[in-house]
């Protein structure tokens, strides 16, 4: 890929036929009105399309922003969103029967659509822009430029009708253009192409493409932005203005001086004062303006059904700032560059801020597997998320992340080399070049191009091969880029020296090896240079893509000897042209030599071979179908998580869920502790010291004390943590505490009574010396002894390593130690746990209900009359852990998967419910009704006291003087009457849950928390009682 958005030629369209093409609008739209994109879903089999007219290109003003900015967005409810993704998955169908894009209905005449190259919409009234073409092909980087006015002459007013496209809103650092102000408020446009610009021109058969970006240059009056603003409108162009200190610092700076190094492999520079650190503060906050204007300008064009495709490394905040406006836009962001090696990329200071922004896009796409795989990896080892095989998931939302190799337009060379301008300069070259092997190089004077690396190569090719002095000539096209930076000041003198010396050493009067020129050539020249050359060398050092390699292999297919490339195998283009080419380490001057001497010396059955692999490629990869497949897929990507969106649960209605607490009469609250109300060290600064001696969080110290004062409501704490660590929190608190998933139960005045007897423990010290074995080969891994289970942490530990480990694990302790053991092993998602079976917090609720109730009677010869009215069950739990969820559920969710038959249940609840608790799990049309299960724990002792596996025996309690105990829970009845209004189960941090709803992050929790508390009638009557009274 050309970065910088350079190319060694120009790029020149061919007028396309103008078009019409009805825009459906309001009937009472008049000459000036904007009318708006509809949709309509007649049916399942019917989809309407109706895309607007036009949208303004003018930038927005600071007015128009803040209006924008402060509209409210609207959540959409469940059925808009069961409606959205019946559209996405019709989208989908059409595309895949090969309808496309083009979903529009009738086609109006009335409205004119110009169909230049790519698609551009302009903006100015009822016409669209459309890309122009210059007469004759010149080079992107000469000084050759065409007026304004001389493209007018160029549109061809056809009126065929096109059905209308997909509209495509690419948004670059630059625009294809490069603007020049003139007198007054002219302005001479020139055709700046890059790789992008390039890869984009032949889509214009499926998207209606939009351009947004920075037009290089700086206006600062009103004036000439208004007018720069309309002739780049006639163009398909919409504007981003940006200051010169912004340009000075965000694209100088930042994007040049600290990404692209990094990206490259170059390393960041070294700070030798502190005022260079102050400097990257700063153009790290330029960075995020300058993404900030980009994501206005975005959104003042952005209609229903756009895609918007962001592009590279200068605006990786972009989709942070877009999803901010409007989450349902659909967002795609690609990358042209190399991504590093985690190793590499987390020397970036904030380097998790620009990983969290680019993960908001709905696809991340590459142009290598290499650079893909990569991504995820930084993702996993600085952010802590989980990699999966399809990208990064966080907290249940999956970002896709996927390779997607550039490619060119063929066609435009191959057409090329048939005009008669091309085949006279073939004849010239070929009649200078005769009797000579032809090497040639094409590249920007940049470090990671390895030019003087190739020059080397061939000069060592020369010594070791005196016979091939006066045979075979290297022609380097070095076009300059960057020329008042030092580093590139001093690249040049280093090529210009090794230059001079080849050419002097092995020189003579009539011929020197080597034809070196610092400038660009025209596309015709380039073309024709392309198609009389013998071998490409391309020995890039790192490169995103390089599609010099590309155009060369499409300009070779006309001749009778195909000439031959040498690639490196640090460009992008390796993996796609890998086949065909002699792939090379331009780091081993050795190694290239060799090459040059075989391509050189190749057969012309060889060459015909490899040519036939690599033509094969660049015609059936083309810039259209990587375009085609990266937009067709970023669709896919959000009809999958439209669908898996449908299945998380909702967000927690806090003032419904408030409203039921005040309205009932007993209440239980249960809460889980890690994760759930504890305070947090955000991630990557994960201390394990710090971490370890986690208390609660501060803010819910006050009222979870309030509601623990409430006589009418019961607050526990279950958890998986051992007994002193509950304590030593809540030691202070009224409050029940299960420790140990439920197996150990404090009660109010602070006695330990487990709800779980004669464990059998073992398998504990077998599991312990796999744990430790493991534990002492990976590093900052632990494990934690508790009396019920052992448990191995690799939280600390690299994550990519921790998971090879874990899976290690497994298969030991499977195979060994706990092979004939009753035991279960449950794999969180940094941990693996051994516990006997039976042992969960669902196993152990039962229990737990049980013994806060009869302590409200403790004494009491008749039977408690109480039931729990309101329950909220709240945590970050296990899978295994969430049947905690289901006991008290109304709706029952046993019933809701139709799992049980013959007194059992096939998902989602423990093996032990008796055939009674399915029974009554039967009953589900009455939604008020109580519908309560019951599990009873194995391996406790029956009455007589022994020990009973087989059977639902009961333990008895062990609270002295009571009169019930657990043995008669069953004359009770039900502990729990809640209806789907009043029982709210809550995850944590955790959208893959069967709790009823969702809150993202501890400090949710805490805000919730304090609604209860701040509603707690005993908190309402002590602020009455305050009051002063009047007499």
């Amino acid at each position: 890929m050309y970065e910088g958005g350079r190319m060694p030629y120009s790029l020149t369209t061919k007028a396309s036929q103008k078009s019409k093409q009805l825009w459906e609008g309001d009937e009472s739209s008049g000459p000036s009105s904007t009318p708006q994109r509809r949709f309509s879903l007649s049916s399942l089999g019917e989809l309407n399309y109706r895309p607007s007219n036009l949208t303004r290109t003018t930038s927005l003003t600071e007015e128009e922003v803040k209006h924008d900015l402060s509209t409210p967005k609207v959540t959409p409810t469940p059925s808009v969103t069961s409606a959205r993704v019946e559209r996405l998955v019709r989208e989908r169908q059409l595309r895949r029967s090969g309808s496309c894009y083009t979903l529009g209905d009738e086609v109006d005449a009335k409205s004119e659509v110009l169909g230049g190259n790519g698609g551009m919409v302009g903006g100015s009234g009822d016409r669209m822009g459309e890309w122009w073409a210059a007469t004759e092909p010149q080079s992107s980087h000469s000084k050759a430029g065409a007026h304004t006015d001389n493209y007018e002459s160029s549109r061809n007013l056809n009126d065929k009708i096109h059905r209308s496209a997909q509209r495509l809103l690419v948004v670059a650092n630059r625009l294809p253009v490069s603007a020049t102000r003139l007198d007054g408020d002219k302005w001479d446009l020139q055709l700046s192409a890059g790789g992008l610009v390039s890869a984009l021109l032949g889509v214009k058969q499926i998207f209606e493409t939009r351009w947004i970006g920075w037009a290089g240059v700086s206006v600062h009056d009103e004036r000439g932005r208004a007018s720069l603003t309309e002739a780049l409108a006639l163009k398909g162009c919409v504007p981003v203005f940006l200051d010169d200190d912004t340009v000075d610092q965000y694209y100088n700076g930042y994007c040049n001086n600290v990404l692209w190094p990094l990206f490259h492999y170059i390393g960041l520079p070294q700070a030798d004062r502190l005022a260079a650190t102050r400097s990257l503060d700063s153009q790290y906050a330029a960075y995020q303006h300058a993404n900030k204007l980009f994501a206005q300008v975005v959104f003042s064009q952005y209609q229903e059904g756009d895609v918007v495709w962001c592009h590279d490394y200068h605006l990786m905040c972009l989709p942070q700032e877009l999803k901010t406006l409007n989450p349902r836009m659909k967002v795609g962001w690609f990358l042209h560059t190399p991504f590093p090696s985690s190793e590499i990329y987390r020397t970036l200071p904030l380097r998790s801020e620009l990983l969290k922004a680019v993960l908001t896009a709905d696809l991340i796409g590459f142009h290598t597997y290499d650079y893909a795989r990569h991504f995820v990896s930084a993702c996993t080892r600085i952010l802590g998320l989980e990699g999966t095989p399809e990208g990064v998931e966080d907290q249940g939302k999956l970002t896709r992340v996927a390779a997607f190799p550039i490619g060119i337009d063929p066609e435009r060379f191959i057409q090329a080399l048939e005009t008669e301008q091309v085949k006279l300069h073939v004849k010239e070259l070929l009649r200078f070049f005769a009797g000579r092997k032809v090497m040639l190089g094409v590249d920007r004077l940049d470090m990671i191009k390895g030019i003087p690396q190739k020059l080397l190569a061939f000069e060592m090719f020369l010594e070791k091969n005196p016979e091939w002095r006066e045979k075979v000539m290297l022609v380097q096209i070095a076009v300059p880029t960057r020329t008042d930076v030092h580093e590139y000041q001093r690249l040049t003198s280093q090529v210009h020296e090794i230059v001079g010396r080849i050419n002097g050493r092995y020189g003579t009067v009539t011929f020197v090896p080597i034809h070196h020129l610092d400038r660009s050539l025209a596309f015709h020249e380039l073309c024709a240079l392309y198609a009389s050359t013998d071998v490409a060398l391309v020995t890039s050092l790192r490169d995103g893509m390089n599609l010099v390699s590309y155009e060369y292999v499409a300009c070779q297919n006309f001749k009778n000897t195909e000439g031959v490339l040498v690639l490196s195998e640090f460009a992008g283009a390796a993996q796609s042209l890998g086949a065909g080419a002699i792939l090379v380490n331009p780091w081993n001057i050795r190694e290239m030599y060799i090459a040059i001497e075989e391509a050189l010396k190749m057969s012309d059955e060889e060459r015909k071979e490899r040519h036939r692999h690599n033509f094969t490629h660049v015609t059936t990869h083309t810039a259209q179908a990587w375009a085609h497949n990266f937009v067709s897929e970023l669709y896919d990507t959000i009809v999958e998580a439209e669908l898996r969106t449908l299945n998380e649960p909702p967000n927690l209605p806090v003032d419904s869920a408030k409203e039921s607490f005040l309205n009932s009469k007993n209440r239980l609250l249960v809460f889980g502790f890690n994760s759930t109300i504890t305070a947090t060290v955000e991630a990557p600064r994960r201390d394990q010291i710090k971490e370890s001696k986690l208390g609660l969080h501060p803010g819910i110290k006050e009222c979870l004390g309030t509601l623990c004062s409430d006589p009418n409501t019961d607050v526990v704490i279950l958890s998986g943590s051992k007994r002193d660590t509950l304590e030593e929190v809540f030691g202070g608190f009224n409050i029940w505490l299960a420790a140990e998933n439920g197996m150990y139960l404090r009660d109010l005045i602070g006695k330990w009574m487990p709800t779980m007897e004669h464990l059998n423990m073992d398998w504990k010290d077998s599991v312990q010396l796999v744990f430790d074995y493991f534990c002492a080969r990976t590093p900052r891994s632990f494990v934690e002894k508790r009396e019920t289970s052992l448990v191995w942490n690799y939280k600390y530990a690299d994550l990519e390593f921790g998971r090879v480990q874990a899976r290690n694990m497994l298969q030991h302790l499977w195979t060994g130690p706990i092979s004939n053991a009753a035991v279960d092993v449950v794999q969180g998602q940094k941990s693996v746990e051994v516990r006997p079976i039976g042992v969960s917090k669902g196993a152990a609720i039962d229990r737990i209900v049980f013994e806060i109730i009869r302590s409200k009677h403790p004494s009491s010869s008749q039977t408690p009359n109480i039931q729990f009215d309101f329950v909220m069950c709240l945590g970050h739990f296990l899978s295994k852990d969430e049947d905690v969820y289901a006991y008290f559920d109304p709706d029952n969710a046993f019933d809701r998967d139709n799992r049980c038959s013959n007194g059992k249940l096939e998902r989602n609840l423990d093996r032990r419910l008796s055939a009674k608790s399915c029974d009554r799990a039967s009953v589900k049309n009455n939604k008020s009704s109580v519908v309560r299960t019951k599990t009873y724990p194995l391996f406790s002792p029956d009455r007589n006291g022994a020990h009973s596996s087989a059977s639902h025996s009961r333990s008895n309690s062990f609270k002295e003087g009571s009169i019930y105990q657990y043995s008669d829970r069953d004359i009770m009845g039900d502990l729990v009457n809640v209806s789907p209004e009043t029982y709210i189960s809550c995850a944590v941090g955790k959208k893959h849950s069967s709790a009823r709803y969702y809150l993202d992050t501890v400090n949710e929790v805490v805000s919730f928390v304090k609604s209860l508390a701040d509603a707690c009638p005993c908190e309402m009557e002590s602020q009455d009682q305050s009051l002063p009274s009047v007499s």
